[in-house]
């Protein structure tokens, strides 16, 4: 059972009369804002500020580290998203919470929230080797609490495929497009829809796509003006933008 917001309790027993507005002080005072572990300090009023706890990001941390900042995030939040997670990091992380779960596609271990997932997001994928990001992105946003709709494997050398999944396109408030090579997938798709469309390079593609930076810069001088641009391999950005977009949107 994933544990309530503590400050939405806190306005509940106030509004309901359970709580005196000095007694709702008093506790709120005793919620830290952070969390001093030595080696991290955690932004526990990450989530009211911005509407999600902190997203972990596994390189360059132990096992053993990445497990206590989970756990310290889950006892608070009750909701959990480390990103680029390696194997050890992730048995470390699902020994001390089982109910956490690690997809090896995206490289991730993920615990959400139990709400109603909001519907309006499309991740579009070039082909499979771009899997990792879209899948990252995919379930940053359920972490997000919405669904997004993953349509895989459409790149631009079969652009038919993409054209038979345009009333998928359509219905999105926001469309987010991971491609490798020159990545001109993003523009395709920005000359289809009327949504704004977020573009994800990876790295994928032979030497002289330089590790990115060749569909980087061909989404950065993208034709199509409703694109904008994460950096390399970054679902994650990917995923909050959209997010943030698609809560304020109409329907979102």
């Amino acid at each position: 059972m994933v544990p309530n917001d503590p400050l939405d309790e806190l306005l509940a027993g106030v509004a309901d009369g359970t709580l005196s507005p000095d007694a709702a002080a008093e506790r709120l005072r005793a919620m830290p804002p952070t969390a001093q572990l030595g080696f991290a300090n955690i932004d526990h009023h990450r989530e009211w500020r911005c509407g999600h706890p902190e997203i972990v990001y596994g390189p360059g941390k132990t096992p053993e580290q990445v497990a206590a900042i989970a756990v310290e995030i889950v006892g608070r939040a009750g909701r959990l998203f480390v990103s680029r997670v390696t194997t050890e990091q992730a048995e470390a992380i699902t020994a001390v919470l089982p109910e956490a779960r690690h997809d090896e596609i995206a490289q991730a271990v993920v615990l959400e929230a139990e709400s109603e997932l909001h519907e309006g997001i499309a991740i579009v994928s070039a082909g499979t080797a771009d899997q990792r990001v879209a899948r990252e992105a995919e379930l940053c946003c359920r972490y997000l609490g919405q669904r997004a709709d993953a349509i895989r494997d459409v790149g631009v050398a079969g652009i038919h495929r993409l054209l038979a999944v345009q009333d998928r396109l359509r219905a999105a408030r926001v469309v987010i497009v991971a491609a490798g090579m020159e990545g001109a997938l993003a523009s395709v798709v920005g000359g289809l829809v009327e949504a704004p469309v977020i573009a994800v390079p990876t790295p994928v593609g032979y030497g002289a796509g330089a590790g990115g930076i060749a569909p980087l810069l061909s989404m950065l001088n993208s034709c199509a003006a409703n694109v904008a641009v994460v950096n390399i391999d970054n679902g994650v950005g990917a995923a909050v933008v959209a997010s943030a977009i698609n809560r304020v949107s109409p329907g979102g």
